[in-house]
């Protein structure tokens, strides 16, 4: 009977053993919540002090505070003060921990140490968020929570707004939105088989739900946006149409202007509800389309529809007209007003690239650190992308797998909320339909000997 006993005691520690080792491979989410995380929080319990000692985390103490240690605590040897600890909670894919910073240190010196926390606590990755002056927010990660993107169930509370999109996921474990009343105009560049088009699909399927107008330009016949039909307010698919959809927005622009000038406002949500257009979202696919001519005589084109995007990015956020500018690649050489149009674009996000320069076209004017990031994605992680916005700060973003079909299936069930505009009516895409096979008359009866 003992042998027995033993036995069964050994082939369960093996089985828990087994089914840790296949959580952690493939369930890092649970295998984190049950050893990874009561793991990491003792040992940032019983090592915070020295850790932030040896980083260089600690100041000197204030007088008062050294003589209180001396006389009132009977302590001749006074302690460097390290940043208190206000609060610690632990997640699904991480642990957090909220620091109260004494005077003199920053923010940028606890960025600074990062890494060398990462290794003292045994996580996979820490970013240092200013919560407000004074208050930093330690982001540790259990594991690489990009090599299998799984999005947050609920937005933060300030994520959540009319034109918020969730559309990637952030190293940290934190959703990576689109908020276009923060962000109204964007450039998403990337190579071939980067994830370009997953983020586009991404971030159509979630404009979809919205109480939006979304508007197509793809001038490669509309192989990437036909599918999106269904949902689209417009779709121009040639540059001649592009040409002609441009021209009407200018003057959609121009008109909401009017009503905002007639109402004394000077924002869109300004408006009354009932008097208020409804936001219209710009796709443009591949946006060297729209620069490049083959002969002489189709230059001029080229500089009404630059020159019309261009005015767009420069005022439509106003009236609620928002771009969202995607191409292989962005520079320069595309011709004139090029870079004119970038820096209108406030939202950068880079997949991988296939030469430097489009990552410093994208990140080089507001996040040069990033750069080097962006040029650094491995090819066999489609979806990863370095996002940076206007105020130098920079992320690695992976965007969750969706297939086309998906993409079309959530497009056609949202087609309700499509608005008709009666200005882009001439360009509202034409949603074919598969006719069902027709019965047959009589029938068929196998033929008999």
């Amino acid at each position: 009977m003992p042998d027995l006993t033993l036995m069964i005691e050994a082939a369960g520690a093996l089985s828990a053993a087994g089914g840790l080792g296949y959580a952690k491979a493939r369930a890092p989410r649970v295998f984190w919540s049950l050893v990874g995380l009561p793991i990491a929080r003792v040992r940032f319990a019983a090592t915070y002090r020295s850790t932030m000692d040896v980083c260089g985390l600690t100041v000197q103490p204030s007088r008062l505070r050294a003589f209180m240690v001396r006389n009132v605590a009977r302590r001749q040897d006074v302690q460097p003060v390290p940043p208190s600890v206000r609060r610690v909670r632990g997640s699904s894919t991480g642990m957090r921990a909220i620091l109260r910073l004494p005077a003199g240190l920053e923010p940028a010196d606890v960025a600074a140490a990062s890494e060398r926390l990462r290794h003292a606590w045994g996580v996979h990755s820490v970013h240092v968020v200013e919560v407000k002056p004074g208050f930093v927010e330690l982001r540790m990660t259990g594991y690489d929570v990009l090599r299998r993107v799984k999005m947050p169930r609920r937005l933060p509370r300030k994520l959540v707004g009319p034109l918020v999109v969730p559309v990637a996921l952030r190293e940290d474990g934190t959703a990576f939105v689109r908020d276009y009343k923060k962000i109204p105009h964007g450039l998403t560049v990337g190579a071939n088989q980067s994830g370009k088009s997953m983020f586009q699909r991404n971030l159509i399927t979630g404009l979809a739900k919205l109480p939006v107008g979304l508007i197509g330009i793809d001038c490669k016949r509309g192989v990437e946006q036909r599918g999106f039909a269904p949902r689209l307010s417009a779709l121009a698919t040639t540059p001649d149409e592009a040409d002609s959809l441009l021209e009407v927005l200018v003057q959609v622009m121009e008109e909401r202007f009017d009503v905002l000038s007639a109402h004394g406002v000077s924002d869109l949500w300004d408006l009354p509800a009932k008097v208020r257009p409804v936001p219209l979202v710009v796709l443009v696919d591949e946006v060297a389309e729209l620069f490049l001519t083959a002969v002489k005589k189709d230059e001029e084109r080229r500089d009404r529809m630059v020159m019309r995007l261009v005015r767009l990015a420069q005022m439509a956020r106003a009236v609620g007209i928002y771009l969202e500018v995607c191409g292989q690649r962005f520079g320069s050489d595309l011709g004139k007003g090029a870079t004119m149009l970038r820096a209108q674009l406030t939202g950068r996000v880079v997949h991988r690239v296939n030469d430097k320069q489009t990552a410093e076209m994208g990140l080089g004017d507001i996040a040069p650190d990033a750069v080097f990031a962006a040029t650094t994605i491995a090819p066999d992680r489609p979806g990863v992308a370095v996002a940076g916005d206007s105020s130098g700060g920079w992320t690695r973003i992976r965007t969750p797998e969706m297939t086309a079909a998906e993409a079309v299936a959530i497009c056609r069930e949202y087609a309700h909320m499509t608005p008709g505009i009666a200005a882009l009516a001439p360009f509202r895409p034409v949603v074919r339909t598969t006719p069902a096979p027709a019965a047959p008359l009589a029938k068929p009866r196998p033929v008999t000997e």
